[in-house]
């Protein structure tokens, strides 16, 4: 199991009630695996919302197939919209 650090922004954080949180995930899970344990621990996050978010691992950008490292930290941002 890797610990790691999870950032809320904007909507997300609204959502959850918090701005982060530490997980203990298993090794070689991904952002996309990520995603999915958020929805189930928050159940006021959905899977279409946490589809479009964004993320960075330790504040550079992180794809939904990349792995996550023990000790990261993961910030979270939901689509913005806007004109």
């Amino acid at each position: 199991m890797a610990s790691i650090k999870v950032l809320f922004f904007a909507t997300l954080r609204n959502k959850t009630g918090i701005r982060s949180t530490e997980l203990q995930i298993p090794a070689g899970t991904t952002l996309l695996q990520l995603k999915s344990l958020l929805v189930q621990k928050f159940p006021n996050l959905d899977e279409q919302l946490m589809e479009h978010c964004r993320a960075s691992l330790n504040q550079q950008p992180i794809l939904d197939e990349d792995q996550i490292p023990p000790a990261s930290e993961i910030a979270l941002y939901p689509p913005l919209s806007g004109g």
